[in-house]
C-alpha cells in the first residue's frame, strides 16, 4: 500500500541533511537530463561527456541507459558522473539512442534505487525515463498507479510518471499515444527524455517550468540530441536547434525528427531562477548566454541602489556577472576580494567544529591586502536562510573591511518551489520572516539592497508573463495542493 504520511514519501527534491543549518545557502536545482538519439556514434559515451556538462544540476547520483536494438543497457550510481564511469563500463553500454540523469545531491533518503534513469518493462519493451521536475499530485498519480495494480520499487515522483506510460503501453496504446495519454495524468513541472526501442522522445509540462533544448550532431539530419541546457550540447558538438515548447512531444526514430503538440493550452512559464542562478552562464536562452542576462541584472541594481564605495567584489562563481554589470554601471572598480576553492565540493566528510567556527574557508577565503581598510559592494545572486552570507561577511569584516554593501540580483525569496527547487519551508526562508534592514542586521552588513521584482523580469528582455517567478511572489502558476504545502513544513520541523 502507498504509505499515508506524506513524509514517507520522496517528493523527488524534499530529501534533506540531518541538520538543517549545514544546508547549501541557495536554493537547490532538482536534476539535469539528456538523451540522443545517434545510429553508429559511441552513445555512451556521448551521453557520459552531456551528464559532465550538466554536472552542475545535480551530485548526488548520475545514470546512463543505452537501447541496442531490443536490449537495454544501465548503468547508475551514487557519486558524480566522473566517478560512476570509465571506458570499461561506457564499452559495456552499446546502443543507437541514450538516455542521461544527474540528480541533485542530498543526505536523508538518497540511495541508488533513487538514481536515473528508471527503467519500466512493458508489453512493447523496456522505457527508460529520465526526468528534471516535480509533480504536485504525485501521491494521487500513485494512488491510482496502485488501483492499476502497478508496483513501485522507488519513492520518487519520476517513476509514477514512467509506471503511467507503461500502464498505458500495457493497455494496448503505442509509445507516442501512451506517452500522452499518461501527460495527462501528471500535474506539475516535468521536462522528461525517454527511451524506447522504437525511438528517443523528449517532452516538457504545459508550462515549460524547467528547461529542455534541442540540437543536431554535425555531418547527419538524423543525429539528435535532447538536454536540460545548451551547455549539454556544446561539449558534443552538437548544434543548438531550439527549445522543446511547453507542452511539446519530440518523437525521434530512424525515420527522423516529428513534433506534436498534446497541450490544449500550454501557456510558458520558465522558472526564472534557471537564468539568475541553476544554468550555466554559457548556455544560451532567449539568444544570448545567461551571462549576458546576469551582467545586465547587475546594471539594473547598479541603477536601482546605488552606493558609494571603493570596490564591487562578486560571490564566486554565481554573483560574479552580476558584479561586474554592478561595477560597469557604477564605475566602481571591480575586484577579485573572495577566491574559490574550486576542488571542494559536496563531502559527505563533516568538518571540525573549528572549522565550521571559522566560517566558509574551506569554499571561500579573503584576498587580505585587497579588502582591507575598503568599503566593499558585495554582490551574491540570492539570500536563502542567510546562514552564508553573515559567514561571508565576518570573513569580510576580518579581512579589514572598512564598510559593506550586499546587493542581491533578485528579490527577495519569500515563498517556497513546488516545481523541482530544493527550498525551505516558508518560515525558514529570511525574507519571509524579516524586512530587508532586520536581515542587513542579522548578515551583519552596512547596508543591504535587493533587486526589484520589475527590474529582474524586465532585464530578461522576454514577456514578463513567460516566467515563473512564484519564489518571490507566491504566484504559484500550477496549483499547489495544500497537503503537499503541508509536507514541506513537516519535513522542515522534522530536520530542524
Amino acid at each position: 500500500m502507498i504509505p499515508n504520511e506524506s513524509l514517507d514519501f520522496d517528493l523527488h527534491t524534499t530529501e534533506s541533511p540531518a541538520n538543517a543549518n549545514e544546508r547549501p545557502d541557495k536554493p537547490e536545482e532538482a536534476c539535469g537530463v539528456f538523451g540522443l538519439y545517434a545510429p553508429e556514434e559511441d552513445v555512451a559515451k556521448l551521453a557520459y561527456f552531456g551528464l559532465y556538462a550538466l554536472q552542475h544540476r545535480g551530485q548526488e547520483s548520475a545514470g546512463i541507459a543505452t537501447f541496442d536494438g531490443d536490449r537495454v543497457h544501465l548503468h547508475k550510481d551514487m557519486g558524480l558522473v566522473s566517478q560512476i564511469f570509465n571506458e570499461t563500463i561506457l564499452d559495456e553500454l552499446p546502443g543507437r539512442l541514450a538516455v542521461g540523469h544527474t540528480r541533485y545531491s542530498t543526505t536523508g533518503s538518497s540511495r541508488v534505487a533513487n538514481a536515473q534513469p528508471i527503467l519500466v518493462e512493458t508489453r512493447a519493451g523496456t522505457l527508460a525515463l529520465a526526468h528534471n521536475g516535480n509533480l504536485v499530485n504525485a501521491m494521487e498519480l500513485r494512488e491510482e498507479l496502485h488501483r492499476r495494480n502497478c508496483s513501485f520499487e522507488t519513492t520518487i515522483d519520476s517513476e509514477a510518471i514512467a509506471l503511467a506510460i507503461g500502464n498505458e503501453v500495457d493497455s494496448g496504446k503505442g509509445w507516442l499515444e501512451a506517452a500522452i495519454s499518461a501527460f495527462q495524468l501528471c500535474q506539475g513541472a516535468y521536462s522528461l527524455v525517454i527511451g524506447t526501442p522504437e525511438g528517443l522522445m523528449g517532452a516538457r509540462d504545459p508550462n515549460g517550468v524547467r528547461p529542455l533544448v534541442l540540437g543536431i550532431l554535425e555531418g547527419s539530419p538524423q543525429r539528435y540530441v535532447l538536454a536540460s541546457e545548451t551547455c549539454g550540447l556544446d561539449i558534443i558538438g552538437a548544434e543548438y536547434l531550439r527549445d522543446v515548447e511547453p507542452g511539446e512531444l519530440v518523437w525521434i526514430t530512424e525515420e527522423g525528427l516529428a513534433s506534436f503538440h498534446w497541450a490544449n493550452k500550454p501557456e510558458r512559464k520558465l522558472c526564472i531562477f534557471e537564468a539568475i542562478y541553476f544554468s550555466r552562464p554559457d548556455s544560451i536562452a532567449n539568444d544570448e548566454t545567461l551571462y549576458s542576462y546576469r551582467l545586465r541584472l547587475g546594471t539594473v541594481l547598479a541603477s536601482e541602489s546605488p552606493t558609494e564605495a571603493d570596490l564591487v567584489i562578486g560571490v564566486p562563481d554565481s554573483g560574479v556577472p552580476a558584479a561586474i554589470g554592478y561595477s560597469q554601471t557604477s564605475h566602481i572598480p571591480y575586484a577579485e576580494g573572495l577566491i574559490k576553492n574550486r576542488y571542494v565540493g559536496r563531502t559527505f566528510i563533516q568538518p571540525t567544529q573549528h572549522m565550521r567556527e571559522s566560517g566558509i574557508r574551506m569554499k571561500l577565503n579573503p584576498l587580505k591586502d585587497v579588502l582591507n581598510g575598503k568599503r566593499i559592494v558585495i554582490v551574491d545572486d540570492s539570500i536563502v536562510r542567510g546562514t552564508t552570507s553573515r559567514k561571508i561577511v565576518k570573513a569580510l569584516r576580518d579581512a579589514g573591511a572598512k564598510e559593506i554593501h550586499m546587493k542581491i540580483s533578485s528579490p527577495p525569496v519569500t515563498h517556497p518551489c513546488f516545481y523541482g527547487l530544493d527550498t525551505d519551508s516558508q518560515d525558514q526562508l529570511i525574507a519571509a520572516t524579516k524586512s530587508v534592514e532586520e536581515i542587513a542586521r542579522h548578515i551583519g552588513v552596512d547596508s543591504l539592497a535587493y533587486l526589484s521584482w520589475r527590474g529582474m523580469l524586465e532585464a530578461t528582455g522576454a514577456d514578463p508573463n513567460s516566467f515563473c517567478s512564484a519564489c518571490f511572489t507566491g504566484d504559484y502558476p500550477i496549483a499547489v495542493p495544500e497537503s503537499i504545502k503541508r509536507s514541506k513544513l513537516m519535513l522542515e520541523e522534522v530536520v530542524v
